[in-house]
């Protein structure tokens, strides 16, 4: 089965929109295949505005966050895996989710189970 954090990440941002907020993630920038400019991430991790009006081509999809935003006024790329994702919450008030990612299926898909032979 797959991951339902994307899932809720889609919701939760389109809740915190509806709402007229702004929907921020934390992201543990160290993880495999996040995409951030160099220098903006503090003890592994990095808080983005994914808000639409703050990005340009947002797309959220099972895998991944992907926009382009302003860092020091320079265009860059962003990619986040779904994976890497912490939290997704409204910066005005809080409101949001924390996600634990440690038994993401992404991360065990090659892992073979853990079988015990009974008598």
């Amino acid at each position: 089965m797959s991951s339902v954090v994307p899932y809720l990440i889609r919701a939760y941002c389109d809740w915190i929109e509806d709402s007229s907020f702004t929907p921020h993630i934390l992201v543990n920038s160290e993880k495999t295949g996040v995409s951030i400019p160099e220098g903006f991430a503090s003890d592994g991790k990095i808080i983005l505005n994914i808000a639409s009006s703050a990005t340009e081509g947002r797309v959220i999809t099972n895998k991944s966050i992907s926009f382009k935003a302003r860092f020091n006024g320079r265009p860059e790329k962003i990619i986040v895996p779904c994976n890497s994702v912490l939290s997704i919450y409204a910066k005005e008030n809080g409101e949001g989710m924390f996600f634990d990612n440690k038994a993401d299926p992404l991360d065990q898909e090659n892992q073979k189970p853990n079988l015990t032979i009974l008598d």
